[in-house]
Formats: structure tokens, C-alpha cells, sequence
């Protein structure tokens, strides 16, 4: 009688799938940390101006952004192709001086904040390099009323011509 009989009736052996939760969860905690989420979709369209020296923000909690922009083209049919104001995700489609659209935004954006920063708080000002100063200057005028005092404008840094 032979020593080792051969199993002809048993196929491949079950693969081990104890340790596929554990790999599931590694990957979902991996993708949880690394994702960040936009905050805000911008839907008017900007093109910053260029500039020869930018500075960095340093506490990007304390800054809010405002876009002054015409509306993105998707938007166009809706609102027309003037100048307008966007306000986290709210488009401010008023006449005139956006004053209380404005004061409304600084005063919520304020809240937020820690009572020790609410007074370090950033209005970051992201304009579109063909849209009129007045624009620009009733929302400045509008931020001096609700005592948001410091201001940021958004820009992007010109290329250098090389070889001169």
C-alpha cells in the first residue's frame, strides 16, 4: 500500500478574508484624512491682477473671502454679464451700494470667530482685473461701516522674464 494517497475529491483551499475589514478601514480612514473639501464654489469668474511681490496669509481661519467678478457662464442667462458680488456661496444681485448684503456677511463671518481674533479678522478681497474700481470701493466702503478694517487683496505673482 502506498505511503500517500492522493485527495482527488477536495479543490483549492478558501482564501482567509479574516483581515479584509481591517483593510477596508485603513483605506477609509486614509482617504477621510487626506481629502479636504471645498468650502465655498466660486461662481463668478476671476482673473487676479499680477503682481510683483505677494505675501502669504499666515492663520487662514481668520480670513473670509469676497469675489467681485462677473457671473460664470452658466450663470450668465440668470443674472446677465454685470458685476457682481459673492458672498461665501450667495450671490448678492443688488442695486447700487451692496451695504447691508455686505455688513450682514462681516457680522456672521465674525461670529464665528474666538472673541480674542475677532478683531485680527481678514476680509480677503478676490477681484477680477476687469472689473470697475467703484465696485470695488462700495464694498470697501461697506466693510469700513461694519469695522472690518483689514483687508487682503488676492493676486497672483507675474512670471520673471528670464535672461536679462
Amino acid at each position: 500500500m502506498p505511503k500517500f494517497q492522493r485527495n482527488k475529491g477536495k479543490g483549492a483551499p478558501k482564501i482567509n478574508t479574516s483581515s479584509l475589514p481591517d483593510i477596508i478601514f485603513i483605506l477609509l480612514f486614509f482617504f477621510m484624512i487626506s481629502t479636504t473639501m471645498r468650502e465655498t464654489e466660486v461662481q463668478v469668474k476671476i482673473k487676479p491682477t499680477e503682481v510683483s511681490e505677494v505675501k502669504k496669509l499666515e492663520q487662514k481661519k481668520l480670513v473670509s473671502y469676497i469675489y467681485i467678478g462677473r457671473p460664470a457662464r452658466h450663470l450668465e442667462a440668470l443674472y446677465g454679464s454685470e458685476p457682481m458680488i459673492q458672498l461665501n456661496d450667495k450671490l448678492v444681485n443688488e442695486e447700487g451700494i451692496p451695504t447691508e448684503a455686505v455688513q450682514d456677511f462681516v457680522l456672521f463671518e465674525r461670529e464665528k470667530l474666538a472673541e480674542i481674533d475677532k478683531n485680527k479678522m481678514v476680509m480677503s478681497l478676490r477681484i477680477d482685473q476687469d472689473i470697475p474700481m467703484g465696485k470695488v470701493d462700495d464694498v470697501k466702503q461697506a466693510l469700513r461701516r461694519s469695522k472690518a478694517l483689514i483687508i487682503n487683496y488676492s493676486a497672483r505673482k507675474a512670471h520673471e522674464e528670464k535672461g536679462r
